[in-house]
């Protein structure tokens, strides 16, 4: 660690007391930040006339890096926009996202509607943020300009996106996404999928709506493990004919992350994230709650639970992501589990849960929780040399976590446009106290939310450029 400076080159802040979680251990260490970075880790840290945050008693992490979200701007932002999104997002302990191409209207597949976003996005996020551009039939030649104008990657979808809009994202089929990986391996840029096997899944839908059944055993059954794997397995020799560096997108099933594991050994350069409603939530609990915790795919029983949970432990998995894919209440109200919308509204709790049920409840240690939501996604996405870890240089970007207040989760605290989760009313082990973004408190427990405007779009490095 960096010697302590001089008493000319004052902290604007110190974190004294702390359990700081770092990339190996978890060590008694204050935190010197000035200008936004942290400058220096010590067990005692010279505070001068620098504000100080007392931690003792709560852990000090790096902010999650949540790589995928929808807020739903431009178009949808009565759905989710970026400053509702985004204060979810903070009060969480997340200080960087990525915000994908879909389901806004229209979506990213243009430099003009990457644009529209980011006037959007400017001035009104609490956290950073970058932007994923998309792949899509029809927009091959966009994928060189976006590429030049910042997006983190693409993402595309192996099955249909479920929205009806004429302007929605669309399904890439086997043609174009082939060509498309060509294309993003020349731009050294990594394609996110959305993996699923569509004439599996469109098939069993199609069987399903026939003989009107409509419940959460026939929406699950529709888009069974075996679509999951199927649709990886392609991807993964389309990734070896193209040389498409890869990432797979929510991943449900240990057998796909087996499939994946399988071709990391392989040399293929790909990675994967699940999301805490797999790890969290089962095939019962979708019976139970109904569509507000409705996904795709879809949640797996608690056997295929508990294998995914061996996976994340032994490092098989890359990430955890939230796809915070939110939507009106009443898009939710439907008992036609194919009807009604896809997606799981989970910005907020992210972190709160992988920390409960992966280190308080299982014994995962801290500092590969923190690989998880936060390393991992920074070094994989261009971040590593801004963010990522609690060490001199990088951004201080933290949150500062209670692991002895469990609370129940009330709709009523949660900082989303609209108030229905299916993790309201469950009770969590531990609570975020404060979000700290470049130094700057951007959420309290106890006080809520700082002046907005705290948030700018940070540019990733893709291994290549100096951020």
């Amino acid at each position: 660690m960096k010697n302590e400076p001089s008493s000319a080159d004052r902290y604007d802040l110190v974190i004294i007391n702390g359990q700081v979680v770092l990339e190996d251990r978890v060590a008694q260490l204050d935190i010197g930040i000035r200008d936004g970075r942290i400058e220096h880790l010590s067990a005692s840290v010279e505070r001068g006339r620098a504000a100080v945050i007392d931690a003792a008693g709560l852990v000090v992490m790096p902010g999650m890096i949540d790589a995928h979200v929808h807020l739903n701007e431009p178009g949808l932002g009565h759905w989710e926009g970026f400053r509702s999104g985004s204060s979810a997002l903070a009060a969480g302990g997340c200080t960087t996202y990525i915000d994908m191409p879909l389901n806004g209207i229209p979506p990213t597949v243009t430099v003009q509607a990457l644009e529209l976003k980011r006037k959007l996005a400017a001035g009104a996020s609490y956290a950073d943020y970058g932007f994923w551009g998309g792949l899509m039939p029809g927009y091959l030649e966009e994928l060189a300009p976006l590429a030049n104008a910042g997006v983190v990657g693409f993402k595309a979808f192996m099955s249909s996106p479920g929205d009806d809009h004429e302007d929605a994202f669309r399904r890439t089929d086997d043609q174009v996404l082939l060509e498309g990986m060509k294309r993003i391996a020349e731009l050294n840029k990594v394609l996110v999928l959305h993996a699923e096997e569509e004439s599996i899944v469109a098939r069993l839908t199609e069987l399903a709506r026939r003989e009107g059944r409509s419940g959460a055993a026939d929406y699950t059954g529709s888009r069974p493990v075996i679509a999951e794997v199927e649709a990886v397995q392609k991807a993964l020799d389309y990734a070896k004919q193209s040389g498409c560096r890869l990432h797979f997108a929510h991943i449900s099933s240990s057998a796909a992350v087996m499939a994946i594991r399988q071709a990391k050994l392989t040399g293929t350069d790909v990675t994967l994230e699940t999301c805490p409603h797999y790890l969290t939530l089962t095939d019962a609990d979708l019976a139970r709650m109904g569509a507000v915790a409705k996904c795709a795919p879809p949640l797996r029983s608690r056997e295929e639970q508990a294998e995914l949970w061996k996976c994340l432990a032994q490092g098989d998995i890359d990430l955890v992501a939230s796809d915070h894919s939110p939507c009106p209440s009443q898009l939710k109200a439907s008992s036609d589990l194919f009807v009604a919308w896809g997606g799981i509204a989970g910005a907020q709790s992210s972190l709160e849960l992988l920390v409960d049920e992966g280190h308080l409840k299982r014994g995962i240690p801290l500092a590969h929780i923190s690989r998880l939501l936060s390393g991992a996604p920074a070094k994989h996405f261009g971040y590593e040399r801004m963010k990522g870890a609690i060490k001199p240089g990088l951004d201080a970007d933290l949150v500062l976590l209670d692991l002895n207040e469990p609370y129940i989760l009330a709709a009523g605290q949660l900082h989303q446009r609209h108030k229905h989760s299916p993790y309201a009313g469950r009770r969590i082990g531990c609570k975020v106290k404060k979000t700290l973004l470049r130094g700057g408190v951007i959420y309290d427990d106890s006080h809520g939310f700082a002046a907005i405007e705290s948030g700018i779009e940070v540019k990733a490095s893709h291994r290549i450029a100096n951020c």
